[in-house]
Formats: structure tokens, sequence, C-alpha cells
């Protein structure tokens, strides 16, 4: 029997290493931008799309493991009350915390 191994034994299916997308969602009706920044992009900022019912969305593909984020909404940050709840990060600053299982 042959066997190809591509991963090392022990990992075959390693969680750092898988990828899900993720739908961010910010109700912002008023807002004229609403973009989305965190660890997992290196704190650059990710347009969000406007819906009709004043909810702002992007989906992004993240890796297994918690991620840090918060969005910009008209430059100004603002946590997203439905994380699964906010730490500070570096700079002290409040941000909310996501996990992908």
């Amino acid at each position: 029997m042959n066997t190809v191994h591509d991963r090392p034994s022990g990992e075959l299916y390693p969680a750092g290493h898988s990828r899900k997308p993720v739908n961010f969602y910010c109700a912002a009706p008023r807002a004229k931008a609403v973009h989305l920044t965190g660890n997992f992009n290196h704190w650059q900022t990710m347009r969000m799309h406007p819906r009709d019912d004043g909810w702002w969305f992007v989906q992004v593909v993240l890796t297994h493991g918690p991620h840090q984020y918060h969005f910009l909404v008209d430059g100004q940050p603002m946590l997203d009350p439905q994380a699964l709840g906010s730490i500070r990060d570096n700079d002290n600053n409040p941000v909310s915390v996501i996990a992908v299982n």
C-alpha cells in the first residue's frame, strides 16, 4: 500500500492553519462610512458595505483562535456589542474580541 504524507505525523488538521469565513455586522444607520480593523489584518481598515436596513457588513476569512478588532464609524472607534467580549490592546485602547473555532 502506498501512502502519501504531506504533513508530519500527528498533524493531520492543525487548527492554527484552518480558515473560516466570518461575517461582521455593525449597526450604524446614520454613518457615512464604516470600516473594520483588527489584528487579523495588521489594523488596516477594511471598508464595510451598507445595507438598506442601516447595518453595515463585511466578510473576512480568519484563522482559528481569538482575534481583536473594532469598527470605525465615520472615523470613530466603536466596540462591537455582539462580540464575545472586550479587552485592552497594546496601546491600552478597548477592542472587541472574537474567537473562531
